[in-house]
């Protein structure tokens, strides 16, 4: 009985005295929201990215003979090794420095956080997605894109309508992954002092002085939207799977 009086009392105690439960639930609002954004960001950037670099890979087989294709190699190339540093400095750099640096460097004076927090952690999903995407990419059979060639359908629309959904499907476990990833790394916004669920528990704990109950609640709240995540791409893969066999 003591057990229990004391875990109502913290029960209490932390989300029900002065409406502490809406500090929780303002927190988990802006941790799917910059989730949802951050990876919408990420897998957009990343696919453009992914195409880019793909496209020059192939570009370098055949060897340019007029101007404007040597003029349109020498473009690429020197996109492609820009975007080449890009996902080298932002899987290279920790992405609370980054967040650092967006809010207080090249944002510095933005009203709206949450906006700073998706642009900076959709940039920095971008290059990880842009990896997983060109090794779905480079899974794919050489000889799809010799064949779409051959039957008259230009380079992208090959790309687009059949590289990229066999990738997709190679990929799905990987970029599950970037979207648990992404998720989790949510909990460094408080840095620049956006209340996700994080930094929610740190205000709450900072008034009861009670740790427990508030970084266990959210601990388990991370938990179950990792596992609705998984279960939902596992449903995901399993319908891919019976299309392939339809």
């Amino acid at each position: 009985m003591a057990f229990i009086d004391n875990f109502m009392a913290e029960f209490q105690k932390t989300f029900i005295r002065d409406d502490r439960y809406k500090v929780f639930l303002t927190g988990f609002k802006n941790t799917l929201l910059i989730t949802v954004i951050s990876l919408l960001v990420g897998l957009v950037g990343g696919i453009l990215i992914a195409i880019v670099r793909y496209g020059y890979s192939q570009m370098k087989k055949r060897k340019p003979v007029t101007v404007s294709q040597k003029i349109l190699h020498a473009v690429v190339c020197v996109v492609d090794k820009i975007l080449a540093l890009y996902v080298a400095l932002m899987r290279g750099i920790p992405l609370v420095v980054q967040l650092l640096i967006m809010a207080f460097v090249v944002m510095a004076g933005f009203p709206n956080k949450i906006v700073v927090c998706c642009i900076a952690m959709g940039l920095n999903s971008a290059a990880y997605v842009s990896e997983v995407v060109r090794g779905g990419i480079n899974s794919v059979d050489a000889g799809q894109m010799e064949a779409g060639r051959s039957l008259g359908v230009s380079s992208a629309m090959t790309i687009f309508y059949i590289i990229l959904p066999q990738a997709f499907k190679a990929a799905l476990p990987a970029l599950c992954n970037e979207g648990i990833a992404v998720l989790k790394e949510t909990s460094i916004v408080g840095y620049i002092a956006v209340v996700d669920l994080t930094r929610a528990s740190d205000l709450v704990r900072s008034r009861t002085m009670s740790p427990m109950m508030p970084l266990f609640f959210i601990a388990l709240v991370y938990f179950l939207c990792v596992i609705i995540l998984s279960w939902g791409v596992s449903i995901l893969e399993r319908r891919l799977k019976q299309g392939d066999r339809g």
